[in-house]
């Protein structure tokens, strides 16, 4: 089985010496593992960076073995926010989410399109609200609507923060957020109660059902905003 796509670098792994596992999220296959022979050395290991689109060519004797990739750079991503320790932390949290995530083998192009938007704003000085709403879209497209919108009536002017049942969970949260449109005045506050309710929603939506280990690196990214 061959086939070519673009593709985005999720994780990636040591496999025996000179090679690597990588997992990718592709436009057209979804998330993918595979082999890449080589994939330890200085060449190929700079730029197998989470996070970096990457040209692929997947070869594989079945749909039940794991394939072999051949890759190429097609956008340095990461090596852009090395010395941005906010930056770098939201692009290894969002690719370990979507690892965790994202079913094997399914497209979802919607996702995919909504992640490539976040990484080509990135840079953007209201980036953290891009990650915050990406987080909620990818709630959504994972099968759950938290239906923030249907709690407008309940709003107070006098206040930020507004409390909200969904599914007997009472979760706190910033009033941009119901009302989708990015805040004029924001503080870490509002961006710490943001990202603590859309961690809250994964957790009991999708990781301690399936009983899943939710990833450290989107907690070290929160802290960020203590």
């Amino acid at each position: 089985m061959i086939w070519e796509d673009e593709c985005y670098l999720l994780s990636k792994r040591k496999f025996r010496e000179n090679a690597s596992i990588i997992n990718i999220f592709t436009l057209k296959k979804g998330k993918i593992n595979g082999i890449v022979y080589g994939g330890t050395s200085r060449k190929v290991r700079n730029y197998l960076q989470i996070s970096n689109k990457l040209f692929v060519s997947h070869t594989s004797k079945s749909d039940n073995k794991i394939g072999y990739f051949k890759t190429e750079l097609i956008k340095p991503i990461s090596p852009l926010y090395f010395n941005d320790k906010e930056r770098t932390s939201a692009l290894i949290s969002v690719c370990s989410l979507l690892n965790i995530l994202l079913p094997d083998s399914q497209p979802n192009k919607k996702i995919y399109e909504s992640f490539e938007k976040l990484i080509n704003s990135i840079n953007l000085e209201n980036w953290i609200f891009l990650y915050i709403f990406f987080e909620i879209n990818l709630i959504k497209e994972l099968g759950y609507d938290t239906n923030l919108v249907g709690h407008s009536n309940n709003l107070d002017n006098n206040k930020d923060f507004i409390k909200i049942k969904i599914d007997g969970h009472i979760y706190e949260i910033p009033n941009y957020l119901i009302e989708k449109k990015i805040p004029e005045n924001f503080n870490n506050l509002t961006i710490r109660k943001s990202l603590y309710f859309t961690r809250q929603v994964m957790q009991n939506k999708f990781f301690i059902p399936n009983n899943l280990a939710f990833p450290k690196s989107r907690v070290i990214f929160e802290n960020y905003f203590n």
